[in-house]
């Protein structure tokens, strides 16, 4: 499906709004820009209505399970007053007098966003993005996104139809690279959300002059030391109920500790905690089995894949630990699977510096006393967020993205002298 001019049409439409689309385009950048306030109020009635329950059918019909929840958790983000105070924080400085004149902030023009299928929402996420700073917004749907883009953005051109000629969905396949290739020859910038793949092929479509704005794919892991007599349960649950399928995942737990027979025993504690932290999320119909499922298929992976690898393995009601031997920071098995590893503090930035450019998260379990220590050596090794491991898949408020501010990265200073 396309989402185009503020409706929803049939994929057989791409052809005949593609080959309007540049006109539209300088028809829209020609006229008055798209003021801020007009997007806020746009987003607060969406957000009055997801707070009332009246978006509660659209997304059971749209969202995948849990989606509400999530949801929730991100709504304070989405809030008029954080999005104020998110604008002041990455845009404010920019604009203002200098000896020459004046700076001006000022919109990249059109953003093609390459959008991520690994989160529901996160397609209409990245054009709000897009849309706060006053850019065009071209979306190139995820696969497997059931409509629930396409159906926010009906809901927020029909709370402000003037949001319509700034944003468009198209529900073209990666390998359509004739389709691809006329939307990034009307794009001043390209947002690009998924793997080395996805990136790579983006950077061969993109003209020359265009602005590469790469969100790749990142690993996160948990760092425990002195790890005993603390609450191990929002890790398990932080593990569960995000699978390993964000970039925020926790993949890897990593111990403070160079003495394997210290790692045994973590593992047959934590293992007790994950269990029940897979009880209390597994209970819609059919998704402890899937899990029960999933924990079989890694067991059996274990068996084939790493033989002679001396792994040791913790297999667990509808979850799973496998304690390795090396300290290498790789991708676990998902859905409540995940990989335990030693990781002496000495040995912090040597491994972590190999993984340079794809760390993200570390969820730090430690004695208050040590933590700004050990916060310290993680952000040397290249971690660009620490939180407690709850919350390592949480929206904190005012937090950069990958260490950068997006916002900074979709628009342009433009510096006028005066006469």
């Amino acid at each position: 499906m396309i989402f185009a001019n503020g409706s929803i049409l049939p994929d057989s439409e791409l052809n005949p709004v593609l080959g309007c689309l540049g006109e539209e385009i300088a028809q829209t950048l020609g006229g008055p820009p798209l003021e801020v306030c007009i997007v806020l109020d746009a987003l607060e009635g969406l957000g009055e209505e997801l707070d009332s329950g009246a978006l509660d059918p659209l997304i059971a019909q749209y969202a995948p399970p849990g989606a509400r929840e999530e949801l929730a958790r991100i709504r304070p983000q989405i809030s008029r007053a954080a999005l104020e105070q998110r604008l002041a924080l990455e845009l404010g400085g920019l604009a203002g007098p200098r000896p020459f004149g004046r700076s001006q902030v000022r919109p990249l023009g059109v953003l093609l966003h390459v959008a991520p299928g690994n989160m529901a929402g996160l397609p209409a996420f990245t054009a709000v993005e897009g849309l706060l700073t006053g850019n065009i917004n071209l979306v190139k749907l995820p696969r497997g996104d059931r409509g629930l883009t396409l159906a926010i953005f009906q809901k927020l051109t029909e709370l402000e139809p003037r949001l319509s000629p700034w944003l468009y969905a198209f529900d073209i396949p990666s390998k359509d690279a004739a389709s691809l290739r006329r939307l990034t020859a009307l794009s001043d910038g390209i947002v690009t959300w998924g793997g080395d793949g996805a990136i790579a092929a983006m950077r061969k479509l993109a003209p020359p002059g265009c602005k590469l704005i790469e969100w790749g794919h990142r690993l996160s892991f948990a760092y425990l030391s002195g790890w005993e007599g603390m609450d191990l349960f929002p890790l398990a649950d932080h593990i569960v109920r995000t699978g390993g399928l964000l970039c925020s995942s926790c993949q890897v737990i990593y111990l403070d500790t160079d003495l394997l027979s210290v790692a045994e025993r973590f593992c047959k504690k934590f293992l007790p905690v994950l269990e029940k932290a897979a009880a209390s999320r597994y209970k819609a119909p059919g998704q402890a089995a899937q899990a029960a499922l999933y924990a079989r298929e890694t067991a059996l992976e274990q068996v084939v894949d790493r033989a002679g690898f001396d792994d040791l393995n913790y297999p667990g009601q509808s979850c799973s630990l496998t304690l390795r031997r090396d300290m290498e920071l790789e991708l676990s098995h998902l859905h409540g699977n995940v990989l335990v590893k030693r990781l002496p503090r000495g040995e912090i930035i040597p491994v972590l510096r190999r993984q340079r450019g794809r760390l993200q998260t570390a969820g730090l379990i430690c004695p208050e006393a040590e933590r700004e220590t050990l916060a310290a050596l993680l952000a040397r090794a290249g971690v660009n967020r620490i939180t407690v491991p709850g919350h390592m898949s949480d929206s904190l408020p005012l937090e950069a993205h990958d260490g950068e501010y997006p916002l900074r990265r979709y628009v342009q200073v433009v510096d006028i002298e005066d006469p």
